[in-house]
């Protein structure tokens, strides 16, 4: 069985989501994980339905992942990877960092408003229209769904960097926004931002 799957299945058979898999240098097996995660409107139906069933499973949703959970997921994965042969030095379970890889739609769902990293597949090209690089790839901004088509775009403004202390001229205006749709075919990959927020972040 392939080691992606082998790690899937124990992740998933213990309660938890599979966020990431990383293959580092000196055999370093790290895994990510947490709890999985319900829209508003997912919640709201299954409390209806049987609400004092599952109301304590919604709660949990919201719970950070601990050093206990990482610990029970390790001892499974170790038990899981050694019959399966696997070929590593070393395991690391942990949460997810601020830099967290957004995988799938419920993923974009969860954290639309968020700031993130978008690396497309192929250069933007003819589309960029003038105003952005026909070579760019990487784009930070606003995490926002794409209401025309379905899909999902990230809304930026390239702000001209300015050095600490200095005044902005009252006249100043600022550039209009711009915003790049996109699908999850079409990306290498969505990260959130590695921005550090001291004022403290809300449960996503």
């Amino acid at each position: 069985m392939a080691l992606q799957q082998v790690i899937e299945q124990t992740v998933l058979g213990l309660g938890f989501d599979l966020v990431e898999v990383e293959r580092s240098a000196g055999g370093l097996l790290r895994v990510t994980i947490d709890h999985p995660w319900q829209a508003e409107q997912e919640r709201v139906g299954e409390i209806s339905a049987a609400e004092s069933v599952v109301a304590p499973a919604v709660a949990s949703a919201y719970r950070p992942v601990t050093v206990e959970d990482c610990e029970v997921v390790t001892r499974q994965l170790q038990f899981a990877l050694e019959v399966d042969g696997a070929d590593y030095a070393r395991l690391e379970v942990s949460s997810p960092g601020i830099d967290r890889l957004l995988r799938d739609d419920k993923d974009l769902q969860r954290f639309t408003g968020e700031i993130v990293d978008v690396t497309l597949k192929v250069a933007i090209g003819a589309a960029a229209q003038g105003q952005v690089s026909a070579s760019r790839k990487k784009f930070r901004g606003e995490l926002m769904p794409a209401e025309e088509t379905g899909g999902w775009q990230v809304v930026w403004v390239d702000e001209p960097q300015r050095k600490p202390g200095q005044k902005v001229s009252k006249k100043y205006v600022p550039p209009p926004a711009q915003a790049l749709g996109f699908t999850l075919d079409e990306v290498k990959e969505v990260r959130l931002a590695p921005i550090v927020n001291f004022k403290g972040q809300s449960a996503k």
